[in-house]
């Protein structure tokens, strides 16, 4: 492991390496804006200031990290980037959220001290604190071969601050997990 990175600083992580299966195509790949919803949602990780910005997945022109441990859902994806990173606070966002927006995503990072941030009623976005503990739980979780992969879970053990939604945010942490999701998004 490298040097903590500064308490200013945040590393920013793209949860993309799920199978799309319900979307019946990778959603990483949708187009979305300029590019596609992975290069929309690095971005937008890197304008809030992030630094590194890692994508969990098997995407090699992204310098994606594959799965250590496969078909273990968005856990396993964490687990596997969380290896890569030196201990520090992290944004994790979907891949599949492209409303998310900047201001949001600071109100996570200003929440209270806690290993985890989330809005209410939302697994996804979250501020994850990385070190030790988060590793060891991660671990564990992925040990247990009849356990929860869960990120509720994650958050329940590690300690959660939920943050009120903001009644106009709530647009913004839609995400799109079908065909018909996606096209209401676009419109």
């Amino acid at each position: 492991m490298s040097a903590p990175r500064t308490e200013a600083a945040l590393a920013g992580i793209v949860l993309a390496g799920g199978q799309s299966r319900r979307m019946g195509r990778d959603k990483a790949m949708l187009p979305w804006k300029e590019g596609s919803l992975l290069t929309h949602m690095q971005a937008l990780l890197r304008e809030a200031g992030a630094d590194p910005v890692v994508v969990s997945g098997a995407y090699p022109a992204f310098d994606g990290v594959v799965d250590v441990i496969p078909g273990q859902g968005p856990l396993g994806g964490l687990y596997s980037v969380v290896q890569t990173l030196p201990d520090g606070t992290a944004w994790v966002v979907p891949v599949d959220m492209p409303r998310l927006d900047v201001t949001l995503l600071n109100r996570l990072r200003d929440a209270p001290a806690a290993a985890c941030a989330i809005f209410a009623g939302q697994p996804l976005p979250m501020r994850l604190r990385i070190d030790v503990r988060t590793r060891a739980t991660l671990a564990q979780l992925l040990a247990d071969p009849d356990g929860s992969r869960s990120l509720r879970i994650l958050q329940q053990t590690l300690g959660t601050v939920e943050l009120a939604e903001l009644e106009e945010a709530s647009g913004r942490l839609t995400n799109c997990n079908t065909p018909e999701q996606f096209k209401e998004l676009v419109a």
